[in-house]
Formats: C-alpha cells, sequence, structure tokens
C-alpha cells in the first residue's frame, strides 16, 4: 500500500499499523509499549498520530491504516495527548529516572522528544532493587508497566516467567510468582532487558554509566542456529552482547549462553603464551620456540614413520576458513589424509544419511520454514536447552496451534507441548520410524504422485516396513502401539510437515540408518523438496560444525563434499596446491586413538576440542594420548586434553577472530574480531599459517578472505559466495554456484542430487544397539546438554552460568531411586563397563523407569569415563545415548 506520513509517500506492506508507515517513513514518534517483535499492545498512548479524515488522535501502534491514508506526527492535539500520557508514566518514578544516557534509555529519548523534563504529577512506586540472578537486575522503582518484558517472555521465548501484578498506578512488574528474580522460572534469554524501554530491567554491563565505545556485528560462537550478535565493548572488553533485530535467523532473539555468557574471554586462566612440556610440566616459551618444537617433531616422526603417523582432530567452533586451512596443512604440509573433526561424533549420520537419501550433507529447508509449518515430528532433540532460539520458535507454532509429535525416551519442556510424546527404549530408534513408515503405507497417507515421480525403492520399504507393525515395533521400544498409530496420523494428515532431529537420532550404533529411516518418512509424504514440504532438518550441534566439514575437515573428502577418491577433483586440488592428493580415507577420530594406543599413530594436533573430556570412553581416549610421541593442543584455556598436551598454543575465541560460519540451515555468516586476544595467544588461522612455514610450506591465504576465495574457486557448491557478498548482502546458503546465485534456501524444488535426480527410499531394518543392560549394570544411560552450559563447559563454567547451574546432575526416575534407596540430592557412584564416577542424584520423572540422564559439561563428572567405543556402523559415530550403568548410594 502507499501510505502519506507528513506528506511524504510511503510503500507498506498490506495490513500495516501507523506505526509501521512512520518507521518506514524514517520519522519519529515515541512508543514506550511497543515493539517489533511484539504484537500491538496500545497501553501507553505515547505514540499518538493524526489520521486524515480521522476523530482525533489514535495510538499508531494498534491502527490499522489503508491505501492512501495520510499520518500526521506533529499534530498538536496528539502531540499534546502523547506529553499527557508520558507525564504520568513519569510522575510514578524517582526523578532519576530521566538521569539516564538517551542512548541507554527510551524512555529519557521519548521525554526529550515530547519536551517532558518533569511530571506535574507525583508519585513513587515502592520495592526493593533484585540482583539476585547473575544477569538480570531488576529495580521496580523504575518500572513502567508496559508489559513489554512480559510480552517478550510470552510472544517469543515462550516461558511465561514474568507476569503484571497490582492495579492500576501500582501495577508493575514481578518475576514468577513474586518472589526474587533467581528462584522464578526464568530461562535467561535476555529478551526481557533487550526490550526494556525504562531502565527497570538490566545487567551489569549496563550498570556501569559510561559509554558504550564500538559495536561489532558477529555469529555467536555457541550451538549451530546461528544467532547474529551486535558485540558492544568498552575499554578493550565486552561490556554487552545483544541480539541483532535485523538478523533472518534469531530475528533479535538469543539465549543465555549468546547474550551473557561472555565473561570466559577476559578470565583470569585464559592461555596468553604458548607452552611446551619440560620435564614433565607445561612451561612457557616463545612462539619461535613452540612452532620450531612442534615443526621438528612432526618432521622426526614423518621422516621415522610416514606421514600417516601423524593426524589432526580440526574444531567445529573454529571458522570455516581455519577448518580450510588446517585440512590442507596436513594434505599439504604433512602429506595425509589423517584429519577429521568433531561431526564425526555428532552428526556425522546426518551427512550420510541426507547425501544417501537426497543428495547433499545438509538440511533440506530454511529455518524461516518453521514459522508455516502445521506439524513437527521432533525427534532425538531437546531443542529448548541445546538451541533454544530453536526451540523457542518451535514452541510458538505449537501454541499458534501446529501439532507436534516428539519422540525421545527422555520428558523434555517441548514433550509437554505435544500432542503425542513417544517414549522409545534408547537404542530403538529405527524399529519406531519403520513402525510410522508402515502406518503411513497401510493407511494410505502418503503421497502417491510424489512417490512416483521423485522417489525409487518404494517396494523395497513397503516389504521391509511390514514387518513393523504397531504390535511388533512396541515389543522392541515399548512405544505402544496406540500412540504410535496416533502420530503417524497426527503427521501424515498433517499440513507442511516437517522433520527435525538432533542427536538423539545420530549417537547411535546405527545412527545412519535413523536419519534414512526419517527421510523415508519426509519423501513418503511428499514433503521435501516441494513448496508445501517443510523438509527434513538436522539442528547441527556447534556452531560451526556444519562448516567444518563443508571445509573437507573429514578423512575422505575435500571441500564441498567432493571425495578424495574422485581423480578429477584430486587433479583440480593438486593442480591448485601443488601436491598430489592422495586418493585413499584416512583415519577417522575413533581410528585415530586405536591407532595411536596400537603405536601406529604418533603424533595427534588437536585443534579446538576437548577429547579427553568429550570423546566417549575417555579413559581410552587419555591412553592414546599418552601414546603418542607429541600431542599439540591449540586452546583458550588448559583443558583436560590441553594439560595433557607436549606443547599448547593459545588461541582467540570467536570474538577475537575474523571469518565465517555455516549455521545448521547451510547458511555462511560472517564473524568478525570484537577484541583482540589476550597476551600473546593468536587467531588459529595465524598459527595455522605459521605452522606451515615452519614446516617449509607456503599455505597461502593470507587473509581469512582470501582462504574463503580459494576454497570458493575449487569448490561448486561454494562458487558463488566470498566475504565481500556476504559483507555486503548478509548470510548466504549453499549450493550457492554463480556471483549472480542468491543460494539454495530450499533443496531440492526441480530434482534431488542423486545420481538418478529422485529421492532414494531406503528399507533398513531395525539392529540391537551395541550395548546391553545386564544384572552387573541394569540402567541405560542417556548424555546430553543443559541450557546454561556448552559442551566442555570450557567457557560457560567461566561465567555467571555456573551460579545458574553449579555442578551436573544424575537424573534418576523415582522408581529406580526408592529401589537403590537413594534420595534426592544424595551423592552417587555411577559405575559402568569402563569407569566410575561420583554425582548428585536429581530424582525426577523426566526420565523413565529403567533409565538415566547425565550432561557432559563438569569434568567433576566425567560422563564420558562411562560411555563406549561402540559406534555407528557408517560413520563411526559413538554410541553416546545407550551406555548400561549401575548406581549406588555413597552413604
Amino acid at each position: 500500500m502507499r501510505v502519506i506520513v507528513d506528506g511524504a509517500g510511503v510503500i507498506v506492506p498490506a495490513g500495516s499499523r501507523a506505526l509501521d508507515a512512520v518507521r518506514i517513513a524514517g520519522a519519529e514518534v515515541p512508543a514506550l509499549c511497543a515493539d517489533p517483535r511484539l504484537a500491538p499492545y496500545g497501553s501507553c498512548r505515547t505514540c499518538m498520530v493524526s489520521i486524515e479524515g480521522g476523530d482525533g488522535p489514535v495510538p499508531a501502534c494498534t491502527t490499522p491504516v489503508a491505501e492512501g491514508a495520510s499520518v500526521c506526527t506533529d499534530d498538536p492535539v496528539a502531540l499534546q495527548t502523547a506529553r499527557l500520557a508520558l507525564e504520568l508514566i513519569v510522575g510514578q518514578l524517582p526523578e532519576s529516572a530521566l538521569d539516564q544516557a538517551p542512548e541507554r534509555s527510551e524512555l529519557v529519548r521519548a521525554c526529550r522528544r515530547l519536551g517532558v523534563e518533569r511530571s506535574r504529577f507525583r508519585g513513587e512506586r515502592d520495592g526493593e532493587r533484585d540482583d539476585s540472578h547473575p544477569y538480570v537486575k531488576y529495580d521496580p522503582k523504575l518500572c513502567i508497566a508496559c508489559a513489554r518484558c512480559v510480552r517478550m517472555c510470552d510472544e517469543v521465548q515462550g516461558t511465561f516467567a514474568l507476569a503484571m501484578v497490582g492495579r492500576g498506578a501500582d501495577t508493575v512488574l514481578a518475576p514468577g510468582s513474586g518472589g526474587l528474580w533467581s528462584e522464578s522460572d526464568c530461562v535467561s534469554c535476555g529478551a526481557c532487558v533487550d526490550s526494556c524501554p525504562s531502565g527497570a530491567l538490566s545487567e551489569p554491563g549496563l550498570l556501569d554509566p559510561r559509554p558504550l565505545e564500538r559495536t561489532t556485528t558477529t555469529t555467536c560462537g555457541y550451538c549451530g542456529v546461528g544467532c547474529t550478535l551486535d558485540v558492544h565493548t568498552r575499554d578493550g572488553e565486552v561490556a554487552v552482547i545483544r541480539p541483532n533485530r535485523e538478523a533472518p535467523v534469531n530475528r533479535g532473539h538469543a539465549c543465555v549462553k549468546g547474550r551473557f555468557a561472555h565473561g570466559f574471554v577476559r578470565s583470569p586462566d585464559r592461555l596468553t603464551a604458548p607452552l611446551i612440556r619440560r620435564g614433565g610440566a607445561l612451561v612457557e616459551a616463545g612462539w619461535d620456540g613452540a612452532l620450531g618444537h612442534v615443526a621438528a617433531e612432526l618432521r622426526r616422526i614423518r621422516d621415522a614413520h610416514g606421514a600417516d603417523a601423524i593426524a589432526a582432530i580440526s574444531s567445529a567452533r573454529a571458522t570455516n576458513e581455519e577448518n580450510y586451512l588446517m585440512q590442507k596443512l596436513m594434505r599439504v604440509a604433512i602429506g595425509t589424509n589423517n584429519v577429521d573433526n568433531c561431526a564425526r561424533i555428532c552428526h556425522a549420520p546426518s551427512a550420510a544419511g541426507l547425501s544417501a537419501s537426497f543428495g547433499l550433507a545438509g538440511g533440506t529447508n530454511p529455518f524461516e520454514d518453521f514459522d508455516r509449518a502445521g506439524v513437527f515430528l521432533l525427534c532425538g532433540s531437546n531443542p529448548t536447552e541445546a538451541h533454544p532460539v530453536v526451540g523457542a520458535r518451535i514452541k510458538q507454532r505449537v501454541i499458534a496451534g501446529a501439532r507436534l509429535v516428539v519422540v525421545d525416551p527422555r520428558r523434555t519442556e517441548l514433550a509437554g507441548y505435544a500432542d503425542v510424546h513417544l517414549r522409545p527404549r534408547p537404542g530403538t530408534n529405527v524399529a519406531v520410524f519403520n513402525g510410522l513408515a508402515a502406518v503411513l503405507l497401510d493407511e494410505g497417507l502418503i503421497d502417491d504422485r510424489f512417490i512416483a515421480e521423485r522417489t525409487e525403492g518404494l517396494e523395497a520399504l513397503r516389504e521391509l516396513a511390514s514387518d513393523y507393525p504397531p504390535a511388533r515395533v512396541e515389543e522392541i521400544s515399548g512405544v505402544p502401539a496406540d500412540d504410535l498409530c496416533r502420530a503417524a496420523e497426527l503427521y501424515g494428515r498433517g499440513e507442511r510437515r516437517a522433520i527435525v532431529w538432533g542427536l538423539g537420532v545420530t549417537e547411535h550404533a546405527h545412527g545412519t540408518d535413523g536419519v534414512r529411516a526419517l527421510c523415508n518418512l519426509a519423501a513418503l509424504t511428499g514433503s521435501v523438496g516441494t513448496a508445501d514440504g517443510c523438509g527434513a532438518n538436522p539442528l547441527r550441534g556447534q556452531n560451526n560444525v556444519q562448516g567444518a566439514s563443508d571445509m573437507g575437515a573429514m578423512p575422505d573428502i575435500l571441500p564441498g563434499y567432493q571425495k578424495v577418491s574422485d581423480a578429477d577433483v584430486a587433479q583440480r586440488f593438486g593442480d591448485a596446491w601443488g601436491i598430489e592428493v592422495r586418493p585413499e580415507r584416512g583415519l577417522r577420530i575413533p581410528e585415530m586413538f586405536d591407532a595411536a594406543v596400537a603405536g601406529r599413530l604418533k603424533a595427534l594436533i588437536v585443534f579446538g576440542e576437548d577429547i579427553a573430556q568429550t570423546d566417549p570412553d575417555s579413559g581410552h581416549v587419555r591412553a592414546a594420548l599418552a601414546a603418542c610421541e607429541l600431542v599439540v593442543s591449540q586452546e583458550i584455556f588448559l583443558s583436560e586434553t590441553a594439560s595433557l598436551a607436549d606443547v599448547v598454543l593459545p588461541a582467540a575465541s570467536f570474538l577475537e577472530k575474523d571469518g565465517t560460519f555455516t549455521n545448521f540451515d547451510r547458511r555462511v555468516q560472517r564473524v568478525r574480531p570484537a577484541l583482540d586476544p589476550p597476551g600473546s595467544a593468536r587467531p588459529d588461522f595465524e598459527i595455522i599459517r605459521a605452522l606451515g612455514a615452519e614446516l617449509g610450506v607456503d599455505l597461502g591465504c593470507p587473509t581469512s578472505a582470501a582462504a574463503f576465495a580459494e576454497m570458493a574457486s575449487l569448490t561448486p557448491t561454494f562458487a558463488g559466495i566470498s566475504h565481500e557478498r556476504l559483507d555486503a548482502e548478509g548470510p548466504i546458503a549453499w549450493p550457492c554456484r554463480s556471483a549472480d546465485d542468491s543460494g539454495e534456501r530450499a533443496l531440492y524444488r526441480e530434482r534431488f542430487e542423486t545420481p538418478s535426480g529422485k529421492a532414494q527410499l531406503a528399507a533398513v531394518p531395525y539392529a540391537a544397539p551395541g550395548e546391553q543392560p545386564d544384572a552387573d549394570f541394569p540402567l541405560l544411560l542417556v548424555t546430553g546438554r543443559r541450557l546454561e552450559h556448552y559442551n566442555a563447559g570450557t567457557m560457560t563454567r567461566r561465567t555467571g552460568n555456573l551460579r545458574l547451574v553449579p555442578e551436573e546432575l544424575l537424573e534418576l526416575h523415582p522408581d529406580d531411586a526408592g529401589a537403590l534407596g537413594i534420595g534426592d540430592g544424595e551423592a552417587v557412584r555411577v559405575a559402568s563397563r569402563r569407569g566410575e564416577i561420583l554425582v548428585t542424584a536429581d530424582v525426577t520423572e523426566r526420565v523413565s523407569p529403567g533409565q538415566a540422564f547425565i550432561g557432559f559439561h563438569f569434568p567433576e563428572a566425567l560422563a564420558n569415563l562411562l560411555t563406549s567405543q561402540h559406534g555407528d556402523e557408517v560413520t563411526s559415530c559413538p554410541e553416546y545415548k545407550v551406555t548400561a550403568v549401575r548406581v549406588r548410594s555413597v552413604a
């Protein structure tokens, strides 16, 4: 529509309100109860405008405009009305409320705009300041009762932890039931603080009155959602991090980690100088000495034992450019394909399954498609904790009417919103997914035309599915047959179906089969590669686990998933790099440990991963590290792994480096440095280039932009992406094959990327997990993530998040706890066939009888000392989700 604002014509979307038109026109009116992320509210009456032909002033935030409407923002009557409303608001506040800097307070800016210096009305709210929460600081005396905080919690985050209490002029915000903020259900996303216009809600970095000096827009370095953040710095330190409101991924939202957990950056135990082990102890050294020592040892080992006696574990935490350079270092400077990354131990089955079923190793649809999904099939994923912005978005869709089926042995938050919650025994996913396919086929809940035109393998799948009637699936998995049928009906009859999965699908002995069985469900219903379908989408765990694999940091592929065994591909890369690319697959991460223990692997470079804490069967990992003649760790802290290394190289955090990350929906996004690394720490990009030089090899790529450009020149799926385009246009999804290609957000609209161009239905039978309980180890342990912490906890345990969750807990069902004589909060010993740990019991019905759950964020409760080496038959991804244990009281 064309609307006139103060005499100037602007084009606005149909359905816009007057405030939308005013903002599009670049005009200004105060709007203290309005936030673009929220539905119109209309309580403060500070956004009054006049509309030609109207009866008088109207609130711009709630008043729709029609084609040709003329809006006036400086109408005297409207201004006087707004000024009176603002005086009434200010009259309830202490006079100091207007002493805040205008850039910190929307209220102060509104007062300046309307000429309100003080109020004719006086009254002051009661209430004591609440500083109980490590991040959210609340001063009720500054509350203007706009309810933006409550609505952000309800409409964006979906936690419903806040409320407005009181009546009339005494109305004020209250957390939870009115107690301390730290005792409420707040999940610390910071949305309330970000929206507060008056300063009633604040955070530590804003309590300092000094101005913020610089703002850097970058991408979050925690989970794989890929939130865009604005990092505000002061005196060379992070003061505040806010979600970028224009970001296409997170749309002005974030979680407790990305929003607040930045204190680790200046933690006093950051590594600031290289360390070399001498006489059994790690001592400080200069860069020349450390890199020279590493290069000399690598040359010695290569000369004595061959290039394949050396391996590197690249980093899902690092940038695309750093991962590209690391795999290039190993292939060019060392001469081996022994390079892998932690996708191996999390989402390698997703890449393998998606590639086999549809052709490409990434999710099929953009995150935006979740907004239109009519039904979600959420499997083995707890996004409200592991991917909070995604979890909040799914929750809002379900609240708005979308249907939800959850497949998870644990009762997660979203399971509480589900129409059907299937709770299979750990390790039986494939049987459940095959059972869902059987019901879809038997009930005719399939897209016959799509199957005939765009898939292959139906008859083999139909024959297999006939072996998985609901009754048999119940015998295998414990999922009631009626629930299985209801879940299949909901998914099959739903519109705009979305399948979403996490590590609860992949981290199994048959994880790739689980992914392929889910892809079957998407293809059978025509939910992938079509305008109506919302696809099949894995939620990647770490910030760049997608990108690390995209960049070829794997033993059998080069960038863009081009195989080392493909002669043409190898020739192209070899010509560019001046080497002969070896065609044989290198070692995967679990194979590296086995080879080290067996004496075949002599040197291991561990880049940005704490394998001694996060990889399965930690005792075996530590034995592998001890067996190596050289272990090099690139880290930001002296982690469990770094403490066992021979050389430790101090690296930069994500807030101190330049490059790109690729998020879970294949979106390449810029990473920009907001700070300098501490001491003599360096970005990993510089460390890898310098190590190459010490080895006598010029890796080229003087900048991260040059590294991306070199990779893109060799990789058709990235050929159209560059730092220059990303800076100018924002995030771009791969495949993007040319400079005029905008990137494929939704895949396979015309054909699948398989040799035949059709989706491949897979007949994958159920097979038992690698580990089984018995009389000695009767419980099945599942490991996973907590909201407040991240992976090894290296970063989050050095922030205020430690106050929120100070220790790890073992979740036990009340029936099991009662039978074992264990009380809630009691110390227990948890033992598996590999090790034993001490932890505190959390007696809860979140887990089923016969099962237990633990996170892996605390080295004091080393969960992976318990887990096994059983792995996915296709990718070697470990079976983290099935470990037989026994639990005993310490008392």
